[in-house]
Order: C-alpha cells, then structure tokens, then sequence
C-alpha cells in the first residue's frame, strides 16, 4: 500500500530539482505542482507556499517529537538524546533529498533565516519537555541541556549532510559524551572511597575554562 507520505515526498523531491536547477526566486507553485503531477490546489491544501516546502520535514520530526516525548520516560535527560536521533534518522533514511535541501538553504538568505527559526523551536521543544519533566531544574541546566543536544546533532547531521557517511552510532555516540559533560549519564558510576580532586582556580575565570582545564587534567 502506498503511504499518504509518498504524494508529499514527491512534491518535495520536485521542487527541490527545480530550485536546484533554475534557483528558488525564479520557480513558481505551477511549475512545482506541474512537475509532481499535482493541481495548484492540492499543493496549497499540503503546503502554505515554496518555503514550507522545504522545512515540511522538520514540521513533520516536530510533530513526531512532541508525540514521543509525550510518552512515559524513564530518564528525560536520556529522552531528549533519543530525540534527536529519531531526527537524525529520518533525514539519514534519504540523504541525496536531505543534501539537496541542504545546499537550497544555503543559496537563499530568507531560507537561512528560517532554518535558525527551526533550530530554535527544537531548543525550545528539549527545553519545555526537561521543565516539566525535571520539576526543580535549574532554567539553565534546561535551557544549556536543550542548546547542546541541539549544536552536537547538528554538527554530526551536516556532515552527513556534506557527503560522508554517517551512521547513527556517530550521533549516539556524541551524544553520550553530552550526558557525560552534564553529569547525567544513566551509567555514571559513584566515586570510589579514594578517589580525591583538588583544584583551585581565580574566582573570575569563567566555569567553562574551568570546566576544560579539568577535563584536560583528568584525561
């Protein structure tokens, strides 16, 4: 059975082909519907115009986030990291689309501006989730969690984007590491009975270089 995805997908992948080869200003919704065998109405009922278009992927991960976080979780912490690599997958799933979209964005300063739009909204989607989740959390905490997950999916997701092979194990991998960082890691151990860390540094150095030197010392 065809899936009620595949008429957007293919709206998708021919719009993206003519901006690509004709530039995004200089197609129009006709052009788009003619290409994917669709009638001017039909785009408009699946799509508001060209640019959602393009972003209708991540409208659709948001949509599904929401939905997944909805569900019980042992470990919100760990539930944002799942999050993201349902993210991750779903563009990995076709990444020649997802790379084509990439480079649209690129060109188009009006889709730059949008995707930073985009970024945030799944910033504030951690964010929101971890507040309500984690009553007493530091807003910081919450919002510092929400910021990193989303910078270390995006740097590993754009170098899929960017033409190497990826797996999801890179992504799951980094965000461990994340966990780690915040001390949330669901399988951090407790300090040994001997284990002893003295440091000392001036009263205004900022916590993140405090942060790297004893990481630096400890490795």
């Amino acid at each position: 059975m065809q899936s009620s995805a595949s008429p957007r997908t293919g709206v998708v992948a021919a719009a993206l082909e003519l901006f690509a080869a004709q530039g995004f200003d200089a197609t129009s919704v006709e052009q788009i519907a003619k290409a994917a065998g669709v009638s001017r109405s039909t785009f408009f009922r699946q799509f508001g115009g060209k640019e959602d278009v393009v972003f209708t992927d991540h409208e659709v991960m948001l949509d599904e986030l929401r939905a997944f976080l909805d569900q019980p979780h042992d470990d919100p912490w760990l539930a944002v990291c799942e999050a993201s690599e349902l993210v991750f997958g779903h563009f990995a799933r076709d990444p020649e689309l997802a790379r084509r979209r990439y480079e649209i964005v690129r060109e188009v300063p009006e889709l730059r501006d949008r995707e930073i739009v985009t970024v945030f909204r799944y910033e504030r989607l951690f964010d929101e989730y971890l507040r309500q989740s984690l009553p007493g959390i530091d807003p910081i905490d919450a919002v510092g969690f929400s910021a990193l997950v989303t910078a270390v999916h995006n740097h590993v997701l754009r170098q899929l984007l960017r033409g190497n092979r990826v797996p999801v194990s890179t992504l799951r991998t980094a965000m461990q590491d994340v966990l780690r960082r915040y001390g949330v890691h669901p399988d951090g151990s407790d300090a040994a009975s001997d284990d002893v860390v003295v440091a000392v540094f001036p009263r205004s150095m900022p916590i993140a270089e405090i942060s790297r030197r004893v990481q630096a010392e400890l490795s």
